[in-house]
């Protein structure tokens, strides 16, 4: 991904990243290490937590705001994720597009991403630039230049965003409308990217305000892993972050109570661009601090990870009535989302794959998992996470999952030594809990019929 085009994209938790070439060695039987970290919170509020690893030398800087879609201006949907393109642009120290420089040009990268609870903005360097990095990212945080030519020019970016990734995708309205239709009173009910009605609405008086009320120290926390001495980091941090003065007014807090489904509800949306019909259908979760989250996630691995998972044999192998199917846990701060979806195959339609994804989750819910299939996912899932952990990236990207969506850095650690301990009953009950046990809002997906040419209405042969 290009920097100057960054996308939003939602934080799914690590675990469900997995790769699919794992080989198959039973979860019970890898130890998995822990990650240890040291974490303090400066006079402030700056959150700081640290990983000491020599293994290669280089070093990530992060830096987490708890500020997300959800947290948008009514009427301004996309605020956080412009507030992300923003954060490129110059200070009151640095040039336009210079944290570009300062890390691509000694050989690093840098990008960040907007989710709904969660905004982050990431570095990896060689180890000797840790200090600048330190330094850059302080002074966007407190001497970022809000004005009217960056707040211009980078709506413009957002909005070609929305155009590429939502018109422009055959399928992006669908996963779009996901988010609207599955949350009635959760302001996760606004899409990350935005829209660009809400984004042309708004002012420049409104993005400094926002920024004045989410950019802060006592708003955020500094992940950083990797080759570095923890004395010498403690020191940098204090020079250029403690001098940050946190704000006498609270953090807005959201407080919004997403009420139980009493029904289950369907949506139509049409696309002039989607080739072939297609459907996705959720579920209510728990917020992703939940014990219930990681039984969820194998749930999830089980019905949809690989060639082998159960909806691609009965939907894309056997009945080859779509060409695509999945499932996924989307752990959020709050209330989540448990998603099954499908895109068809020729020939057919949402009816028929929506039956197959019901009756695949019922067999999964209430027939025994064999043993095998069970700990083949949950091996998968494991070794896929500790492979990641290999990179001062991965490491930091795991303590901010940890941290922020799931509200403490210990479960880094706790949260593998959990998944290994998933049985098929937990499983079954997390899925009778939460999905073949409630409601469901369904979304049918289907091309918009071809309008036909003027001087070829009413012709004959």
């Amino acid at each position: 991904m290009h920097p100057r085009l960054r996308a939003a994209v939602r934080l799914v938790p690590l675990l469900l990243l997995t790769a699919g070439t794992t080989p198959a060695l039973h979860a019970a039987e890898l130890v998995a290490p822990p990650i240890r970290y040291h974490e303090h919170t400066l006079a402030n509020g700056l959150q700081v937590i640290s990983v000491e690893d020599h293994a290669s030398p280089t070093v990530t800087v992060q830096v987490w705001y708890h500020v997300g879609s959800k947290d948008d201006p009514a009427g301004r949907s996309g605020f956080a994720h412009l507030f992300e393109h923003l954060m490129f642009k110059s200070t009151a120290h640095m040039h336009a597009e210079e944290m570009d420089r300062l890390t691509e040009d000694v050989g690093g990268a840098n990008n960040a991403s907007t989710g709904d609870d969660i905004t982050n903005y990431f570095e990896v360097i060689p180890a000797n630039y840790l200090r600048t990095l330190l330094w850059a990212e302080a002074e966007r945080l407190s001497n970022l230049n809000v004005d009217e030519k960056n707040f211009t020019s980078e709506r413009a970016v957002v909005e070609e965003e929305y155009r590429q990734s939502v018109l422009a995708n055959p399928y992006g309205k669908l996963f779009n409308a996901i988010d609207p239709h599955s949350y009635t009173v959760h302001p996760y009910q606004r899409p990350t990217i935005g829209s660009i009605k809400d984004l042309e609405a708004a002012s420049l008086a409104d993005v400094i305000a926002f920024h004045k009320t989410f950019y802060r120290p006592d708003n955020a926390t500094l992940i950083v892993a990797g080759d570095f001495d923890q004395k010498e980091l403690d020191t940098w941090v204090d020079d250029y972050f403690g001098g940050i003065p946190k704000p006498s007014t609270p953090v807005p807090q959201v407080t919004a109570q997403e009420p139980a489904r009493t029904a289950d509800r369907r949506y139509t949306e049409t696309s002039p661009t989607a080739p072939l019909p297609a459907i996705a259908m959720t579920w209510l979760i728990p917020p992703a601090r939940s014990s219930d989250t990681i039984p969820l996630q194998v749930a999830a691995a089980l019905l949809s990870q690989g060639d082998s998972s159960r909806l691609y044999q009965a939907l894309v192998y056997r009945t080859q009535i779509a060409q695509q199917a999945g499932a996924e846990v989307d752990g959020r701060v709050g209330p989540g989302l448990f998603t099954a979806y499908a895109i068809l195959a020729s020939g057919h339609q949402p009816a028929e794959a929506e039956k197959v994804l019901r009756d695949e989750i019922a067999r999964l819910a209430d027939q025994p998992i064999p043993e095998a299939e069970l700990a083949k996912v949950k091996t998968q899932l494991l070794t896929g996470e500790l492979e990641r952990r290999q990179t001062p990236m991965g490491l930091a990207f795991a303590l901010g999952q940890a941290t922020l969506t799931e509200g403490d850095p210990a479960r880094v650690n706790t949260d593998l030594a959990a998944l290994q301990k998933v049985s098929a009953a937990d499983v079954q009950r997390v899925l009778h809990q939460y999905v073949t046990g409630a409601h469901s809002v369904t979304i049918d997906y289907l091309p918009q019929p071809k309008a036909v040419p003027a001087n070829r209405q009413g012709a004959t042969k």
